[in-house]
């Protein structure tokens, strides 16, 4: 006596009639962030927070501290810090003061590095 091949079910070969995959619910659980949000940093396209929102819900800005604080402390003579993040007036200050003969220069450098609060010129907070 000869057995007929089963037909696979619509779910294709195997166990017939049997989704593929787990079931819902089944394995760890899933961590991160929910559906639809974005983390902290990206860019989401909003031309109001190019890199999205801190968790206090302010914008990000497009610039760094951290590049803004290492200009600011090898060039701070000139005020390079200040002019990247947008600060012209600042900028200036410090470039017709040479920083400060130095001084305001390094304290703006390590401001700017360890600062949570500095803005860019369009009020958004600098990236970390």
């Amino acid at each position: 006596m000869s057995e007929q091949p089963q037909q696979p079910g619509p779910y294709g070969h195997g166990y017939p009639n049997q989704p593929p995959g787990p079931p819902p619910g089944y394995g760890y659980p899933q961590y991160g962030y929910a559906p639809g949000a974005v983390p902290p940093g990206m860019y989401t396209g909003d031309p109001n927070a190019p890199y999205g929102y801190d968790p206090y819900g302010r914008p990000y800005s497009d610039k760094s501290k951290i590049v803004a604080g290492v200009l600011q402390l090898a060039l701070g003579t000139f005020g390079v810090g200040r002019f990247y993040i947008g600060n012209v007036g600042l900028g200036l200050a410090q470039l017709f003061t040479c920083g400060g003969f130095g001084i305001w220069a390094l304290i703006d450098g390590i401001i700017l590095l360890t600062g949570s609060n500095q803005t860019d010129s369009q009020g958004r907070v600098l990236r970390g």
